[in-house]
């Protein structure tokens, strides 16, 4: 793909995301489940590779935090799931590898990220167990979601073929 064809991609992806969230959440203990962004995520990140699917997890949070429809927590829980279902997709080319990374990098390592975000920026003191079953459970729902979409469609992958 060249460059224009990349970002007008990651464009769709954020509009998706964005939009996404606004329709499709539900509460998942002490935050929201928004299964869309994770779903964004793995297919960033199977079709784009990790950097561009950080990318893509960034501007997304960014702008559910300035539109009102999300908080400070979907930074860390978006990003680090996208990265590691970049990196686990480069490292393994299998798309439910990519759903694992989602879910390890959203529900495990964003969680642990979340709580002192939450603390510093939202004054909140909600232990980090508060928010693993609820990022857990946002990505999963989200890495199921993708994982369907994905084996649906026919992806080039962004790897180069050896």
């Amino acid at each position: 793909m060249n460059k224009t064809r990349i970002l007008t991609f990651m464009a769709v992806l954020v509009a998706v995301g964005t939009l996404g969230s606004q329709f499709l959440w539900f509460p998942a203990g002490v935050a929201k489940a928004y299964p869309v962004q994770h779903a964004v995520n793995v297919m960033a990140a199977v079709m784009l590779g990790p950097i561009p699917a950080v990318a893509v997890a960034f501007v997304i949070g960014l702008l559910r935090f300035l539109l009102g429809l999300g908080t400070i927590l979907a930074f860390p829980g978006g990003m680090f799931g996208a990265f590691f279902a970049g990196v686990f997709y480069k490292v393994y080319a299998r798309k439910l590898s990519a759903a694992v990374g989602e879910v390890l990098g959203t529900g495990v390592i964003g969680a642990l990220a979340a709580a002192p975000a939450a603390n510093w920026f939202m004054g909140s003191s909600a232990a980090v167990f508060a928010f693993l079953p609820s990022f857990l459970v946002s990505s999963l729902s989200g890495a199921f979601i993708a994982v369907f979409l994905l084996s649906r469609v026919k992806v080039e992958s962004p790897l180069p073929q050896s």
